[in-house]
Order: C-alpha cells, then sequence, then structure tokens
C-alpha cells in the first residue's frame, strides 16, 4: 500500500474512533431494573431520574370504549385493589407486608374491539399524568392474571416528539399469572444529537383489547408490579452540568447574585 493510501486510512479509522465517544451513550449496557408500581394501592412513588431520586403522587383511573356496560345500579369498568398477587414473584408468605393487586371488572353490551384503558392520574385529580421513564428503557414488564379470555394488552409511551407509540404486550389468553414482557423496538427515539441528548419516553396508559370472538359480558383481570429496563448512563464531559437542564435553571436562576 503506497504510504499517501494508508495515510488516507488512518485519517478515516482516527476520525471514526474521534465521533464514537459522541454516540456512545446508546450503546452501554448499563442496565437497571427500576419498579413504576407495586400496585398495592400506594399514590406515592419514588424513582430516580437522572440520577435523583424523584417522588411522584399518582393513582389510577379506567376509560373504556363506548360499549361498557352502563345502568341505573352500576357502571363499568370497575377497579379495586385486592389481597392477591403472584405467587412466583412473592411467594405464598406476606412477610410482613400488604400485599395487593390493582383489579379490573370489565363487562360490555356486545362483541366487537373494545377497550379498557388503564391510565395515571395525579392523586385527586381527573386529568391523565404521563409517568417520566429514567434512561433509555430496553423493555417494559407486567404481571397480568388472566382467566383464558381471549384478549390482548397494550403498552403506549410518549416520545420527545410527541408521537405516542403503542406496545403489544401479549396475549393473556392463559389461566391465572403470568409475566408479560416487551421490548422498545430501535425506531422509538429515546436521543437526540444534541444536547442534553436523553431525550426519555413518558408512559401514557395500559390498554386491554377484547377480540370480536371472544365474549365480554363479565370478566376479571388483575395487574401487579410494572417495571421497566432501562440503561441509566450517561457519558461525563468537561462541562456536563450545562446539559443539565435543571442545573441551567439553578444558574441562569443565580447568575445576577
Amino acid at each position: 500500500m503506497k504510504y499517501g493510501s494508508l495515510k488516507a486510512v488512518c485519517l478515516v479509522i482516527w476520525a471514526f474512533v474521534a465521533v464514537m465517544p459522541g454516540f456512545g451513550d446508546e450503546h452501554t449496557v448499563d442496565y437497571e431494573s427500576i419498579i413504576l408500581e407495586s400496585f398495592d394501592g400506594n399514590t406515592e412513588h419514588s424513582w430516580p431520574i437522572d440520577g435523583t431520586m424523584k417522588t411522584f403522587d399518582f393513582e389510577w383511573k379506567l376509560d373504556a370504549s363506548k360499549f361498557a356496560t352502563k345502568n341505573d345500579d352500576e357502571a363499568f369498568p370497575q377497579m379495586t385493589y385486592v389481597p392477591s398477587w403472584p405467587v412466583a414473584l412473592f411467594g405464598n408468605n406476606r412477610d410482613g407486608k400488604d400485599l395487593k393487586s390493582l383489579g379490573i371488572h370489565g363487562r360490555f353490551d356486545r362483541r366487537g374491539y373494545n377497550w379498557i384503558d388503564l391510565y395515571p392520574v395525579k392523586t385527586g385529580e381527573d386529568e391523565p399524568f404521563e409517568l417520566p421513564i429514567p434512561g433509555r428503557i430496553s423493555y417494559v414488564d407486567l404481571w397480568v392474571w388472566g382467566s383464558n379470555l381471549d384478549f390482548y394488552i397494550e403498552a403506549y409511551f410518549r416520545d420527545h416528539n410527541g408521537v405516542v407509540h403503542n406496545i403489544r404486550m401479549g396475549n393473556i389468553g392463559y389461566t391465572g399469572w403470568a409475566n408479560l414482557r416487551a421490548n422498545i423496538p430501535n425506531n422509538v427515539a429515546q436521543s437526540k444529537r444534541i444536547l442534553p441528548r436523553l431525550a426519555g419516553l413518558t408512559f401514557v396508559k395500559f390498554r386491554i383489547w377484547t377480540q370480536p370472538t371472544e365474549k365480554v359480558g363479565d370478566f376479571y383481570i388483575y395487574f401487579d408490579q410494572f417495571k421497566v429496563l432501562t440503561d441509566t448512563f450517561e457519558s461525563l464531559f468537561d462541562g456536563d452540568e450545562l446539559a443539565d437542564p435543571e442545573r441551567v435553571q439553578e444558574l441562569w436562576a443565580n447568575g445576577n447574585n
């Protein structure tokens, strides 16, 4: 190989290596499993955002498509917390813990693609509250009790561009508790080219879909432990605090003091 060609190759390799750190956070393997909701009836929840523990006070509400049963005596869907849980997750013994799961009682007047939404709201309010997700999610994980009905569940997330993505968790045509797990596709944006690079998702809701061939006259579904597997690693660099929106607000607020 001539000297000129060798030099050109070396320059290309050097440029590639120099660029790699700018996108390295996209390919780290520093994963952390974070529980977002245990469905024990508590409204105060905490998890780390950008390395700082944050507290969120929220509860859950239900909504349903138009054929949900409503009459003078009762309206569906209904929700409550029951003292039951997946033995595969917690065992038979409570160990002094007040373990529960969230139960949904559904009923529709006709078959079809009916749906029930389970979504968070700030405690005492009615407006939906989207849960901020730490890091870059790889998987979403949920325990669901099914009664062998041909229904399926989706999880909805919003990216930093405002686009809502529905992630199919799986069919619940089985009996008893099972763990549903789904990966977040690579085409769901969780980072940006400009600083700050991290652009985490927010969780919007779960949706239960019924199939047109399945009975919908009366059914129960239970949820437990909603968690995510997420990469919370961020590369450090000279001046990285100036890419932290909260720190920037603090610095500018004190800039004239």
